[in-house]
């Protein structure tokens, strides 16, 4: 079965509430491994509510999460220095590198902060 990495926006938006983003995610997990980077779950728990603890648990519990290996670190770093031009975060990059070491899609809602050529994009 194929895997796909989610981003961090896209598993906010859920443990939110967004009924689009459940409907989403209820496909990927349909049709695909969904799986996440080690830096998304250190991002979701940095901007996690208090009231998203058992949520936020559940829902991490039901993913794969991929470490952040010396090849991932490595690739993000070379990404961040391919875009200096622009302003993007290196949690960012380490996130499109484990897709991309990974070989599967990235699902997000913030298509801007991947501007990756070969990045593959849900």
């Amino acid at each position: 079965m194929p895997t796909v990495v989610i981003d961090s926006d896209i598993l906010i938006h859920f443990l939110r509430g967004d009924p689009k983003v459940k409907d989403f995610l209820e496909r990927i997990a349909s049709q695909s491994v969904p799986c996440c980077s080690a830096i998304t779950v250190a991002e979701i728990h940095a901007g996690m509510r208090s009231s998203e603890k058992e949520g936020t648990k559940e829902l991490l519990d039901s993913l794969v999460i991929l470490p952040v290996t010396r090849e991932i670190a490595e690739l993000a770093g070379n990404l961040k220095q391919s875009v200096r031009h622009m302003k993007l975060a290196l949690d960012d990059c380490l996130i499109a590198a484990t897709a991309l070491i990974e070989e599967v899609p990235l699902a997000t809602g913030n298509r801007r902060h991947y501007p990756f050529a070969k990045l593959v994009l849900l």
